[in-house]
């Protein structure tokens, strides 16, 4: 009987565990609507890494700005980066998803994720590529694209990805690397700062290699193509 009353308890714990994590994910989600995110689960997971390895010097900086105080360039720069499809999808790239599967290529999930999945997983999730938290983030992603709009996906997701060593949300990558800020960003200076987001500790905006240069120029051709700042206004996303 004992056994059988310790298990139950820690059986109603782990219910309550899960239940109040899916309640403050919940919050999130209905507050980060319109509040500002005052930091991400990234930054904290990079945060409390740091400390464990004994690298007190390291801060995860970051600077909130509104959707207005940055550029449209920069805006334009992740979609054509990261997610051509993000003003018309639901959350989702049903087809790069299922060319990566047929593909096999486990190591390049990242390219079959969406702006808006990349966003959940900042915000609420720790970073990696296990099944388990790809199955978290697409519930969370469904969240996120049903109560914010595509303008507030957008946003939240230039505030709060990783573009370099501690250096978290657009604002605080433009003032870092190019000493302006991020409503100020040049075409060419917002292309390079979304071309370090697939590695953004391994790529450097302010020691950009050949490669990085090349991946910049095919990122602009690509704004061009999409149509530049009209993309961005026929889709509500200025």
């Amino acid at each position: 009987m004992k056994k059988g009353n310790g298990w139950r308890r820690v059986k109603s714990l782990i219910i309550r565990a899960v239940l109040g994590i899916l309640a403050i994910w919940a919050a999130g989600i209905i507050l980060f609507a319109f509040l500002p995110v005052p930091f991400s689960a990234v930054m904290a997971e990079r945060q409390i890494g740091a400390w464990l390895r004994g690298d007190f010097g390291y801060v995860a900086h970051s600077d909130w700005v509104g959707s207005d105080e940055i550029s449209p360039w920069m805006k334009l720069a992740v979609i054509a980066s990261e997610d051509q499809k993000f003003p018309v999808h639901w959350g989702f790239d049903v087809e790069a998803i299922e060319s990566v599967l047929d593909d096999g290529r486990d190591g390049q999930m990242r390219g079959a994720s969406t702006i808006s999945q990349q966003t959940a997983k900042n915000v609420f999730l720790w970073d990696g590529h296990s099944w388990v938290r790809k199955g978290l983030e697409a519930g969370l992603t469904v969240g996120v694209e049903t109560v914010w709009s595509k303008r507030r996906i957008l946003t939240v997701y230039l505030n709060v990805a990783e573009f370099g060593k501690g250096v978290f949300g657009v604002e605080e990558a433009s003032r870092r690397y190019f000493h302006k800020p991020a409503s100020k960003l040049t075409s060419a200076e917002a292309a390079l700062l979304a071309a370090v987001l697939p590695s953004p500790l391994r790529f450097h905006a302010d020691a950009p290699s050949a490669y990085l240069r090349q991946r910049q120029l095919w990122i602009m051709r690509q704004m061009r193509q999409l149509g530049g700042e009209g993309f961005l206004r026929e889709h509500k996303l200025l």
